[in-house]
């Protein structure tokens, strides 16, 4: 079965434009065939607050109204996305960037919530596993943005670790799947004040344990449900960690089992 690496990068790598080239190097050497996902959403707030909107996070998702669904996508799909392939084409890594409307790669239906109105987010419905892995086979890096569709003409903001975790999972049913999210920390953290305090390993029993105890909260709870969705639903392998543990195995970084 051929192995296929997806990673996802956060937006301090992305904010960042030495970090962002580290990163791109150590992920154009990465052999075989490989996924990325990134999100954005430090530049989508700068640019929303500098023309009057309010961003409003819950638990680490953005509350998306139409007004600021106009700046995710514009800053998402468009700039990041394209000079994320621009980079990736200048190290020899025939990329093309996609949202999930893109040949309906990403079809999603608008959260339906019982007590918030996260506005125009999409929960991941299906993945178009067959174009996908025609990309794959034609030696096409996909760059996919946090930007999915309804097949009804709407467009969606959608976690980017969700993205990253479906694709995966889809991918999965064709082949050996590895899952890393890259972000500018080595891990999960202990102590989030101490870099150093890296939890190499973590599985279920241990992750509901430190969410229980306030360790682990906010942002990283997503990325973690996602993690053990992930995992039971056929993806073989997930790191989180620090995009040095790309090219440098012994990089302290964390392991995610069930």
């Amino acid at each position: 079965m051929k192995k296929v690496t997806v990673i996802k990068i956060g937006g301090n790598i992305i904010d960042n434009p030495a970090e962002l080239e580290q990163f791109l190097t150590d992920f154009s050497k990465i052999e075989g065939y490989k996924v990325l996902v990134h999100g954005g959403g430090k530049s989508a707030t700068k640019m929303a607050q500098s023309i009057g909107l309010v961003p409003q996070m819950i638990e680490g998702r953005r509350i998306t109204d139409a007004a600021m669904l106009d700046v995710v996508v514009m800053i998402y799909a468009g700039q990041i996305n394209k000079d994320i392939v621009a980079q990736l084409q200048a190290k020899d890594n025939n990329s093309m960037g996609f949202s999930g409307a893109d040949g309906n790669l990403i079809q999603s239906t608008k959260r339906n919530h019982p007590t918030i109105d996260y506005g125009f987010v999409g929960d991941v419905k299906q993945v178009n596993t067959k174009l996908l892995a025609t990309l794959l086979e034609t030696d096409i890096v996909p760059v996919f943005c946090a930007i999915t569709h309804d097949k009804n003409g709407q467009l969606l903001n959608t976690n980017a670790d969700t993205i990253a975790s479906e694709l995966s999972i889809a991918l999965s049913e064709i082949f050996d799947v590895t899952l890393t999210y890259c972000f500018e920390k080595q891990g999960v953290l202990q102590d989030s004040e101490d870099d150093s305090s890296v939890i190499t390993a973590i599985n279920e029993e241990l992750y509901n344990k430190l969410k229980a105890e306030k360790v682990i909260h906010s942002g990283m709870i997503p990325k973690l449900d996602n993690c053990f969705n992930s995992l039971s639903r056929g993806v073989q392998k997930i790191k989180i960690g620090h995009h040095k543990m790309l090219q440098n195995p012994d990089v302290p970084h964390t392991t995610i089992t069930l």
